[in-house]
């Protein structure tokens, strides 16, 4: 890849280097904790001792930038997936489980867990979906009901990344606020009464992920983030931030697929030259490389214009979040193509990635939902 090209100033090149580091480190992990569906204590000790989780909260309490910094993340989880999707998710996670307590929450409530989130001492999540609620958030049936000095939550939520090993969930639920339905978010610690965790369920790419039961869980009114009945702008304002991250991850994987691609195909030999120039697989390889630096170049530009303004620039995320992972998909395809039966070893680094890959075009927005979305604004926008 080319700086230069990219424009990376030496602060995010920095952190791009501590995170190729910390992959190299992890790589010997990855085959045992990427088929994991709880923590791997040991992936977890080494990105604590990183430090890169520090990126992910305001400095203000133990954080590396003023607020969470799309561009590095982006960069960050660019080379993490390259090595390793748990680590990915993990590193990933401590800032969309925490950036609602970032915005939103109390001062004791950041001040006791954002140090935490920071030095990995605590695993964060975000619990939005539901046994019967996907991408449809506003059908939710979980409830948040005032009482007194308490807030009650009751429901269940579903396919939650962390679910079982977090240390809190930022759980949104429908709130009744002066006569009308709300949608609240509200910090639960994974230890109070009433809470309870199973794992129905495990994706083609493993990953730690829980179901969720809240049993009519009292937690103090003061672990409300953001105001009654707004939890949705907070959900909102975590998507605008880490969205584009996404795309750095589906980046890496594309990334680390065209290398293994390329040392299978320089290396081995048919009809008496090496596979990299034999029949279209020089054009799948340059094709492959082709899409990733355009995928790279506008990621990189998007994740500047969503650290400097989520919000406004949630639309171009959006656009990075679909044409890196349908790009990743591909990639991968043609690199599992290209290395023929090689390419299809259970355990090879080539099957994880292929497997990794599929997800992405799926969680946090899958790529229909956000093209209906970007339809909606692109036509408002031509018709106004």
């Amino acid at each position: 890849m080319s700086d230069a090209l990219h424009g990376l100033a030496t602060e995010y090149a920095r952190l791009r280097g501590q995170a190729r580091d910390l992959a190299a480190k992890c790589a010997p992990l990855a085959d045992r904790a990427d088929e994991s569906d709880s923590v791997d204590e040991e992936v977890r000790a080494l990105l604590g001792e990183s430090g890169l989780a520090a990126v992910q909260v305001p400095r203000a309490y133990g954080g590396h930038f003023e607020r969470p910094d799309s561009l590095a993340v982006t960069v960050i989880r660019e080379q993490l997936a390259a090595e390793s999707s748990h680590l990915d998710s993990l590193f990933a996670m401590q800032g969309i489980g925490s950036y609602a307590v970032s915005v939103g929450g109390s001062d004791e409530l950041r001040s006791y867990w954002l140090p935490k989130v920071a030095r990995m001492e605590a695993i964060a999540a975000l619990a939005l979906t539901e046994p019967e609620v996907g991408s449809d958030l506003k059908a939710l049936t979980t409830t948040v009901v005032a009482d007194g000095d308490e807030l009650i939550v009751t429901g269940t939520k579903s396919f939650i990344t962390n679910g079982g090993d977090a240390s809190y969930y930022c759980v949104l639920g429908k709130e009744d606020v002066d006569g009308r339905t709300g949608y609240s978010l509200v910090l639960v610690p994974a230890d109070s009464p009433g809470v309870t965790t199973s794992r129905p369920h495990q994706i083609m790419a493993p990953h730690v992920l829980g179901d969720i039961t809240f049993d009519s869980v009292r937690v103090p009114a003061g672990h409300r983030l953001g105001l009654p009945g707004k939890g949705f702008a907070l959900v909102l304002a975590t998507l605008a931030t880490f969205r584009v991250s996404v795309a750095g991850a589906a980046i890496g994987t594309a990334q680390a697929a065209l290398d293994d691609a390329l040392a299978h195909t320089t290396s081995r030999r048919q009809f008496g030259g090496p596979l990299a120039r034999l029949g279209p697989v020089p054009q799948l390889l340059a094709m492959s490389w082709t899409e990733i630096e355009m995928a790279r170049t506008f990621t990189y530009q998007v994740a500047r214009a969503a650290a400097a303004d989520p919000a406004g620039n949630l639309h171009l995320s959006s656009m990075a979040k679909i044409g890196a992972t349908e790009v990743a998909g591909r990639v991968v395809d043609r690199g599992v193509q290209v290395m023929g039966r090689f390419g299809l070893i259970r355990g090879s680094r080539i099957e994880r990635l292929y497997r990794a890959a599929r997800p992405m075009r799926v969680y946090e927005g899958a790529t229909e939902v956000l093209l209906d979305a970007l339809s909606k604004q692109l036509i408002k926008g031509h018709s106004s």
